[in-house]
């Protein structure tokens, strides 16, 4: 198990938000943190720290006018930190490469290969093969709905009919490299982990994962050493005193 540090940016800025609020219209978000330093600031402070494999997500949607910004802050981040940080928002077949020689050492995947709810295979392929497999990772990020925990894509806004399982996750391991799952209904809110996920997670050993959403205090990652049997990943965000929490960093590294 490993700590895994994020780049999150929205509207230009990197930031923290209740990964619940987030809207496309009006590019609406609760932020918990704006910060005063781009997104470089941080990814060289990971570099020079040795922390390697976290991410950088762009929050806003392709067609946004704030898009470009996050890309030229992402941009940023990457020539701080080549190779060392993966990225994800907006990701397709039509600039997935683009980011790879940017810097990025993986491209993070969701909505483009989901369509109508379901697992697009054939766009999931051509990905696959475009990037690499070792080059991709799948954000199979999850909310509970009636029944079940279930993949959520557009920026965590619109449900599938896929469930966030050993089955799938066992399935998609052909294609990518990693896997990042966020726990939407309590990413964001640093108030505790969403244990039944992490659990499922730590069934079995199939690919590198990383969790994300809830963690709040440092009992909160000894648990998720024990429930993730010592290989589930995870990543702090809200809670960090970097972004004005207060887990600190110093602790982790």
């Amino acid at each position: 198990m490993k700590f895994r540090p994020c780049i999150d940016i929205h509207n230009g800025s990197v930031k923290q938000i209740v990964g619940a609020s987030l809207i496309d219209k009006g590019n609406q978000a609760q932020n918990n943190f704006v910060s005063s330093y781009d997104a470089a600031f941080y990814a060289e402070k990971y570099r020079k720290d040795g922390l390697s494999g976290g991410h950088i997500i762009l929050l806003n949607a392709k067609d946004s006018e704030y898009y470009e910004a996050d890309v030229m802050q992402a941009e940023l981040a990457l020539k701080a930190y080549p190779g060392g940080m993966q990225i994800g928002g907006g990701m397709e077949e039509s600039n997935a490469v683009s980011f790879l020689e940017m810097g990025a050492s993986h491209i993070i995947v969701t909505s483009y290969v989901f369509r109508d709810g379901m697992i697009d295979m054939e766009r999931l392929k051509k990905l696959s093969a475009l990037v690499g497999k070792e080059h991709l990772v799948l954000d199979l990020s999850c909310r509970f709905a009636g029944d079940d925990y279930y993949i959520v894509t557009n920026r965590w806004q619109m449900m599938t009919k896929v469930r966030m399982n050993l089955n799938t996750l066992e399935h998609l391991a052909e294609y990518c490299d990693e896997f990042l799952i966020h726990a939407v209904d309590v990413e964001g809110k640093a108030n505790g982990v969403e244990k039944e996920v992490v659990k499922r997670l730590g069934e079995r050993k199939i690919l590198p994962v990383t969790y994300a959403g809830g963690v709040h205090s440092m009992a909160d990652i000894d648990w998720i050493r024990t429930a993730g049997n010592g290989f589930v990943d995870f990543t702090v965000g809200s809670a960090l005193d970097l972004f004005g929490g207060v887990i600190p960093y110093q602790s982790l590294l």
